[in-house]
């Protein structure tokens, strides 16, 4: 078997869960994870983890950047930022017109772009005390959602026929677009939910490289030797591969963690460590 990643185009309905369940049935593997869910209502990249070796590496790549188009429904709010919840429309204040393009672009800048506090929807799924929000949520329960950072580092008005509004966003790991829909249409005073979604990019890799599970094969899998290329490496000799297979430090050092390399392959995650007072690096993995 290949281990490695692949990049699955998601389609609206599925849960990430279902996404690898198929992919596991598909490929006869058990090890399958992914780097990031997206909700059912979603559709786009997902990146999977297949291969027990490839599920130990998931967490170097927690903080990458996304982009998505999101589609925002000006003029009306849902209890869970997005088209699942209950919608009701706003009673537009006397007076006010449809924000154009010069307003839009305006608030964009001033509210929504950089590290801003976000409040994540209460149907989410973010774990508190041990239980999903959402799950409270769902059993009536007054969720009480905490503010974080978060970045945005591009928001751009693709179209802009009101009510409809079209975005392109990249933002940072933990940004929340619903909210973001939802913030933006409480600061235009008008009201604003999600009303489509689609991711088109992780880090580096895009939707346009992306399969379906109806057609995924083992042929699809990104091994693991390119997924790792491009992060900093010790290169063990025969030795060293020895040692670090049984989870004894090697006399390298590194100002931070690195992949080991043994004959071509990446076999460990290494981290800077003090042996007999002298800079070493020992296994904090072993693939």
């Amino acid at each position: 078997m290949r281990h490695g990643f692949l990049l699955i185009d998601k389609p609206i309905g599925p849960t990430s869960h279902d996404i690898v369940a198929t992919i596991r049935k598909r490929l006869g593997e058990r090890s399958v994870g992914h780097l990031g869910t997206l909700d059912p209502e979603a559709s786009g990249l997902m990146i999977v983890a297949v291969g027990k070796k490839a599920l130990k590496v998931i967490e170097l790549f927690g903080n990458l950047s996304k982009e998505y188009r999101a589609s925002v429904r000006l003029g009306a709010v849902s209890t869970t930022y997005d088209s699942a919840g209950s919608i009701e429309e706003q009673t537009p204040l006397p007076g006010r017109t449809p924000p154009d393009l010069t307003t839009l672009n305006q608030c964009i800048k001033d509210r929504f772009i950089g590290h801003i506090n976000q409040v994540p929807p209460a149907h989410s799924a973010i774990h508190i005390d041990g239980t999903r929000a959402y799950d409270l949520a769902r059993q009536g329960k007054i969720v009480e959602m905490k503010a974080r950072t978060v970045e945005i580092e591009r928001c751009e008005v693709l179209s802009n026929e009101y009510p409809a509004l079209e975005l392109s966003v990249r933002c940072g790991s933990g940004t929340y677009i619903r909210s973001l829909a939802h913030d933006l249409g409480r600061v235009l005073r008008c009201g604003g939910y999600l009303s489509g979604l689609r991711r088109t990019r992780v880090g580096e890799w895009r939707i346009e490289d992306a399969v379906t599970t109806e057609t995924v094969s083992w042929t699809d899998v990104r091994p693991l030797k390119d997924i790792l290329a491009n992060h900093p490496r010790a290169i063990l000799t025969d030795e060293e591969y020895r040692e670090v297979g049984f989870g004894r430090p090697i006399q390298q050092s590194a100002t931070g963690e690195v992949i080991a390399w043994h004959d071509g392959l990446p076999v460990a995650i290494l981290v800077p460590a003090d042996a007999n007072g002298q800079k070493s690096l020992r296994p904090r993995k072993v693939f």
